[in-house]
């Protein structure tokens, strides 16, 4: 609905006189801003003036790249003062009003900047009073952004070649104030009435419907979208674009749309038939209906992170939304199902209740990262997405175990600090310590308690503790016991428990106390046990990588411990609280395996004989625990050589299992942490050790390489097994796997590239025809036909790995070109190069030569500066190299050297000398003796 009408001028003033206005004004605003101070000196806004009501205006021109808007901000003023302080950062102001109300004179209010805080002040001739409302109108242009956020420019070509140009927006974290004047954090939740301008030729979208479309000239159209709920301003969203879409309508009655550029909407069908199931799921578990009438779902040609929330229009990188039923892996159907899974789940969790300030994060990411696997184990049996949950909780935990790490809730201030925290803690870690709480509390529980918190504080903004209160206050039913509500609000349970309950008698179920240890403490513990006949020791420290790690005493985590034995496969259960602690089993054993599933954000170390007797297990009888257990036994391992608590070989004793292991968790967990101690050998140049090493780890897997057929037969885990065995076995040149992808590319090259490769071993088959130059130029010459498009991350993975450096070097220069090779795909591709060993040198010499660059594009504190910065120097282990990366991270400024990722891959750097210094010679041995 249009909002009612305000006194005074008209507030859309045509192009020519904003553009004119702002040419007379920037010299006064210059003026007015060294005359006046500016008012406010924090990062954060100041609370005595919130927004209401946003009208909007905005009208972009795609041929110049300039948009012009004007803001209409209905406020309320909580305490006098005659300065309004909101966020604007590259916006030409040209002129600001301010009126107190129907009848009341418009008063024109002086314009400060101040650009370092990216904020603007309107100071107003007479004070505003407490307890009123009033409009503040605001005139600007600016220029469409040439970066990945704000209102930014994006480009395609059709299938005939045409460039054509779109706009869209990615405001997530602070980037709405690039857009329109507001008040850019997440607890200044308002409503929005959008109105926007465009071509005929073009359509608008933004996060709600259409209500009407006026024809302003035969060459203007202005859409009028009806007003949105109440909402922060970083999940504001428009497009302009000549997308099309294809449609369906859920079993609620929303409208699930998705839009992609014209020559791709045949690719949209899985991603729309996936939303519409998940959406019904999510107001189902949830019992919470969606609260918009539309959901679209738009696939934008150049985008930076895998997707975003928008409510109401989620945004997406063509990859992680555009399906090819003949043409796309495995991964890609999984991968796509999990984002679209990931933002549904946001529009619940982020969306309707958000995290007060960006501090709690995890709140929005976590969620949404766990909900993930909740939502598509029920909607998508078929992709098995439980076989995947364990990759994230290894990857969260191999930054989690640096100093440098983070506790999940952390005090952030400036745009930089915000962004860097979208990375694994935020989202892996959330969503594992998640993971983890449920499997204690229930399932049942854990559902009630979400929809507790989310019922309680829809429309509101929340902090950690909230989240914890709520499911606090929930009575768990497990087997027979009887639980009732305590007078203090704590469940307890009322008889002994039995093997299968969560708590012991009298215990009270304090879930804020418990993780609180787990969200506001950095890193997560290591377990050691001891056994003693039927005595089991525990005790408990944080596990620390790094050469001076700091003592974790001061340390403690409340820990949901779980076990099996060889005696008894039911799961016992057991919250420990103190530094140390004795378990007394019913019998002797001659196993007991620690973290069943590994369910718990923890590893586990065994004293004594305990991991020789696991060892043996494996050997003997691998299938008697379940494959995330297998899978644990691997990761953990490797983690406990890392701190000088194993000896590598027990770590490579164990390895020798993997001969006879055929699922993908611990079949992809040995893989990942053999090759990265070959890519150390091969970093160094050590010839013979790392042939060994090599020869070793394919004969590990050379049956179940073997044994795949090169098709898109059998299950998604299958089929992700056999991509990842495939590439593995052609990258370190096992020679079946080399011939068989040398004839397929032969095949498929005399065939012009028409003949249709099986979809999970084309990344295999290109990369080895990628050896060649002739190869690779054919590769290159598929890469820029649109009829590539759902192959292009396949094929930049091949482009990568050959052996000639000009051609590495061009791949590069094109990324950061952006016109081949889309600038969002560079941080893959320099960490891809960074990979091989042809390519190495040429990574790290890019980023130094091209770091302002990275930073003018991706912003300092993102993600894809982290990806470049850890993922360029993870496999350096000299002190040469160590002091190389100091030197050139010292030599930037203070913003740039502080950042979060450079004291990750210093320490990295720092825990693969050690790493080698202390087990070099060790791996040696053990592959003599071994007779590799």
């Amino acid at each position: 609905m249009a909002a009612r009408r305000r006194a005074g001028p008209s507030p859309v003033p045509s192009l020519a006189v904003v553009a004119g206005l702002v040419g007379l004004l920037s010299a006064a605003l210059a003026v007015g801003g060294a005359g006046a101070p500016f008012p406010w000196q924090a990062v954060r806004l100041p609370e005595d003036v919130v927004p209401l009501h946003y009208h909007l205006l905005i009208h972009p021109n795609l041929t110049t790249l300039t948009f012009a808007g004007t803001a209409a901000i209905e406020v309320t003023v909580s305490q006098r003062t005659s300065a309004v302080v909101l966020h604007s950062k590259r916006l030409q102001i040209a002129r600001a009003t301010i009126e107190a109300g129907h009848g009341h004179p418009v008063q024109e209010a002086q314009v400060l900047e101040h650009q370092a805080l990216e904020q603007v002040a309107f100071l107003t001739p007479e004070p505003l009073r407490a307890g009123h409302n009033y409009t503040l109108h605001i005139q600007y242009l600016a220029n469409l952004s040439e970066s990945f956020r704000g209102f930014y420019k994006s480009t395609y070509r059709t299938q005939e070649g045409e460039l054509r140009v779109l706009a869209a927006t990615q405001f997530e974290p602070t980037a709405a104030r690039m857009a329109f004047p507001c008040f850019d954090e997440p607890a200044f939740k308002a409503r929005f009435s959008i109105k926007i301008r465009r071509e005929p030729k073009h359509h608008a979208l933004s996060n709600m419907p259409i209500v009407k479309s006026v024809n302003i000239n035969p060459w203007l159209v202005e859409d009028h979208f009806d007003t949105t709920v109440k909402m922060s301003t970083y999940l504001v969203a428009f497009i302009v674009s000549d997308f099309k879409s294809i449609s369906k309508i859920t079993s609620h009655g929303v409208q699930i749309s998705v839009y992609t550029v014209p020559d791709k909407i045949d690719q949209a069908e899985y991603a729309l038939d996936a939303a519409v199931k998940l959406l019904d799921f999510y107001e189902d578990y949830f019992s919470i209906p969606y609260p918009l009438p539309k959901q679209d779902l738009a696939a934008l040609p150049d985008f930076q992170s895998g997707a975003m929330e928008n409510w109401g229009l989620t945004t997406y990188r063509e990859s992680a939304l555009l399906y090819d039923p003949e043409k796309s892996s495995a991964p890609s159907k999984l991968w796509i199902t999990m984002v679209i899974a990931h933002e549904l789940a946001h529009q619940w969790f982020g969306n309707l209740v958000t995290m007060e300030w960006w501090n709690d994060l995890w709140l929005n990411e976590g969620f949404a990262k766990f909900m993930e696997f909740v939502s598509v184990s029920v909607t998508h049996p078929e992709l098995r997405v439980e076989d995947f949950f364990l990759r994230r909780c290894f990857d969260a935990m191999a930054v989690d175990a640096l100093n440098s790490s983070h506790p999940i809730s952390t005090p952030v201030e400036d745009p930089a600090q915000i962004l860097e925290m979208f990375d694994n803690v935020s989202y892996e870690k959330g969503s594992c310590i998640l993971n983890m709480l449920r499997d204690y509390l229930t399932a049942d529980v854990f559902k009630a308690g979400l929809v507790q918190y989310l019922q309680k504080y829809s429309y509101q903004n929340t902090k950690n503790e909230d989240l914890w209160n709520s499911m606090t206050n929930i009575c768990p039913t497990v087997g027979n016991d009887k639980n009732e509500l305590q007078g203090d609000g704590f469940c307890r349970s009322s008889q002994q428990s039995s093997s299968s309950a969560h708590w012991t008698k009298g215990e009270i179920l304090d879930v804020r106390a418990m993780m609180d240890t787990w969200t506001l403490q950095t890193g997560f513990p290591l377990v050691t046990v001891t056994v003693r006949g039927k005595n089991v020791h525990l005790q408990q420290e944080r596990y620390l990588k790094g050469v001076d790690a700091p003592s974790s005493t001061g340390y403690l985590w409340q820990i949901p411990l779980t076990y099996i034995t060889s005696k008894s496969d039911t799961v016992q259960r057991f919250l420990m609280t103190t530094k140390a602690d004795v378990i007394i089993l019913p019998e002797e054993v001659e196993w007991i395996k620690f973290n069943v599933d590994m369910n718990g954000y923890y590893i586990v170390h065994y004293e004594d004989d305990g991991w020789d007797r696991l060892i043996n297990l494996l050997r003997e009888n691998h299938t008697a625990i379940s494959s995330n257990d297998r899978a644990s036994l691997i990761n953990n391992v490797f983690q406990l050589v890392s701190i000088n608590k194993l000896s590598i070989s027990k770590a490579f004793d164990l390895t020798l299992y993997l001969k006879h292991e055929k699922q993908i968790m611990p079949v992809l967990g040995g893989m990942s942490e053999l090759i990265p101690i070959y890519r150390l050998m091969e970093r160094r140049d050590m010839k013979v050790t790392e042939k060994r090493l090599k020869e070793y780890i394919i004969s590990l897997f050379k049956d179940l390489i073997d044994a795949q057929s090169w098709s898109d037969e059998g299950s998604v885990s299958e089929r992700f097994l056999r991509d990842s065995l495939l590439l593995f076995a052609c990258v370190h040149r096992y020679q079946p796997c080399v011939d068989k992808a040398t004839e397929y590319f032969t095949e498929w090259q005399k065939s012009n590239g028409t003949l249709r490769l099986p979809a999970d071993v084309k990344t295999a088959v290109y990369t080895v025809g990628a050896q060649t130059s002739e190869g690779w130029d054919f590769l290159l010459s598929k890469y820029r036909l649109p009829s590539f498009s759902v192959e292009r991350d396949n094929i930049e993975l091949a482009l990568s790995f050959s052996r000639s450096k000009d051609k590495l070097q061009w791949l590069m220069d094109q990324g950061l070109r952006g016109d081949v090779i889309r600038t969002q795909d560079l941080p893959f591709i320099i960490v891809y190069i960074s990979k091989n060993p042809s390519g190495y040198h040429l990574a790290w010499t890019f980023l130094k030569e091209n770091w302002e660059k990275f930073v003018e594009k991706f912003d300092l504190g993102s993600n894809s500066i982290a990806t470049i910065v850890t993922g360029v120097t993870s496999r350096y282990s000299t002190s040469s190299q160590l002091a190389q990366v100091k030197e050139f991270f010292s030599s930037l400024d203070e913003q740039s050297a502080r950042l979060r990722c450079v004291q990750q891959a210093i320490e990295t750097i720092e825990d693969n000398i050690q790493w080698m210094d202390r087990n070099l010679e060790k791996v040696k041995t053990w592959l003599q003796n071994n007779h590799l």
